[in-house]
């Protein structure tokens, strides 16, 4: 969402998102799922997407013809957002920023069992164990997971985001803010997070032996820049694999697919030639990757 436009509508937890990323002041309109408004003639209704705390798919319906646009989502449930719901459509828009065979998940138990066994190391070796992850989304399920574990510390930036949550009625495990005043030595002991901002900066590096670990879909792929600038790689991601994009597309028996935002040649190409008919959409947004560059930090 940018910054810019007269008037917002979106579900009842963007809201707050909004606000604390874009300015109190704006004049948002906010529709809870499957609530159904009139635009024009326009049916319009919003849809849970699964990608974060309040993410839509939105479903658009004239004279019959139904399209529903994705946004970005994945089909895992991640124990904090509203779970992906197949909505049934003529047209579907989705997302493929994962769009290739060799970006398949793990359970996300699983992902979590081997951080825990990570963070578990690191304690042993005196290290502080500090987490890269989108301050939005991959931060609240991060702490969801984790919560109980250890003691969890966050950047402002995620420290703000949940108590917009948390004001809303999202039910998250408590958390310390990260402040001058609290020592290197109870960082050592606990769980830090921090946006992908941070990842290459001087404060991490003034942490007392720290060892860095960066949750995102793209280290799926080991030969990936940031495993040379990570200590461990969690294939952890707010989009759907290669299967949820398939298992996703195939449940809206959409007559027709548009595909955008990743890979869309291949994946577009792939879903042609399973009988699905697809083309591809090129927009002016980036990838994962360049978002994580983009990500506010203060």
């Amino acid at each position: 969402v940018k910054w810019g436009n007269k008037a917002y509508l979106c579900h009842d937890l963007t809201k707050p998102i909004l606000q604390q990323r874009l300015g109190a002041d704006l004049v948002i309109e906010t529709l809870p799922y499957g609530k159904e408004i009139d635009i024009n003639g326009v049916k319009l209704s919003l849809f849970p997407a699964g990608h974060v705390i309040g993410s839509s798919q939105i479903r658009l319906e004239y004279k019959g013809e139904i399209c529903v646009v994705s946004g970005d989502y994945k089909v895992e449930y991640d124990g904090i957002s509203t779970q992906f719901e197949p909505v049934k459509c003529h047209t579907f828009v989705s997302e493929s920023t994962f769009g290739l065979p060799v970006y398949k998940w793990q359970a996300q138990e699983s992902i979590f069992q081997t951080m825990k066994e990570w963070i578990s190391d690191n304690h042993d070796r005196n290290k502080t164990s500090v987490l890269i992850a989108y301050s939005l989304g991959k931060a609240q399920r991060l702490i969801k997971g984790l919560g109980g574990y250890s003691d969890i510390y966050v950047h402002n930036s995620i420290a703000n985001l949940n108590e917009r949550f948390i004001a809303a009625g999202v039910d998250l495990p408590e958390t310390t803010r990260i402040t001058p005043e609290i020592g290197k030595e109870d960082l050592q002991k606990g769980i830090v997070i921090v946006p992908p901002a941070l990842a290459d900066g001087r404060w991490i590096k003034n942490l007392t032996n720290a060892a860095t670990g960066i949750c995102s879909g793209w280290m799926q792929v080991r030969a990936g820049r940031r495993w040379r600038s990570a200590d461990a790689g969690f294939a952890m991601s707010d989009h759907a694999d290669w299967p949820g994009l398939l298992s996703a597309i195939k449940a809206t028996e959409a007559e027709k697919v548009y595909v955008t935002h990743g890979y869309t040649a291949t994946f577009s190409k792939y879903l042609n030639e399973i009988g699905i008919d697809s083309e591809e959409v090129k927009t002016q947004y980036g990838n994962e990757e360049e978002e994580e560059k983009m990500e506010e930090v203060v």
